[in-house]
């Protein structure tokens, strides 16, 4: 695998087109969580192991992070999931810092404080920061604070029945407007709407007899809702 290496300054520039587009088409496992795939022609960004047909490869690009798929402009895919991809970034544990800005976010420090009460606690400055970020992810840490809030949000629509405001606030939203106007932006439905989702989405990834995804015909990795 080529998608890491100790010496590259940047996770960005480590990926090999080639390498994740054969990742893709093969759908192979051992890549997921270490790069997402950015459909143009859908504006939809997908894991490597997703059961939609792949879409052609002059139609694609990729990315280090979903935060980074995100901030170009692609929205997560229904069908795939990237919100429960593993965590497996290919910087992680080369840069203390960054690994250490992540987890914070995660825990929601940019939930309660912005970016430079943030960078005071790493004992950095905020552009410092930013362009750590840049270098790393793939987004800056506002980008990626947004993200994770997305995909929390996500995973407690698909796997609970909390009510929307318990979900706002357990995934780190100011208010029940703001998380609504994310998925607005993001995903183009609601999150009542993406919470009835997961129930159309099972009955077309029925396994056959191999326990392997049945394929659908349709629209390349735009997944059943367009």
């Amino acid at each position: 695998m080529k998608l890491r290496s100790p010496d590259s300054d940047s996770v960005v520039a480590m990926l090999d087109r080639e390498e994740c587009d054969r990742a893709r088409l093969a759908r192979d496992r051992r890549y997921d969580g270490h790069f997402f795939t950015g459909v143009r022609t859908t504006k939809i960004y997908c894991r490597p192991v997703c059961p939609v047909r792949p879409a052609q490869s002059r139609n694609v690009s990729f990315y280090p992070t979903a935060a980074a798929a995100q901030a170009a402009g692609f929205r997560p895919c229904l069908r795939c999931r990237p919100e429960v991809a593993p965590f497996s970034p290919a910087w992680k544990g080369s840069r203390a810092t960054v690994h250490r800005a992540v987890r914070l976010i995660r825990a929601g420090a940019l939930d309660r404080d912005g970016v430079d009460a943030l960078a005071e606690r790493l004992g950095i400055g905020p552009r410092h920061l930013d362009r750590l970020f840049a270098k790393h992810i793939g987004a800056s840490p506002l980008q990626f604070a947004q993200a994770n809030r997305l995909h929390k949000a996500k995973r407690l629509l698909d796997n609970t029945r909390l009510p929307m405001t318990e979900v706002a606030v357990r995934a780190g939203f100011s208010s029940l407007r703001r998380f609504n106007a994310t998925f607005a932006e993001v995903y183009k439905r609601s999150p009542t709407e993406i919470r009835r989702v997961p129930f159309k989405a099972a009955a077309l990834t029925r396994p056959c007899a191999l326990g392997v995804p049945r394929k659908e015909k349709g629209p390349a990795c735009a997944g059943p809702f367009p």
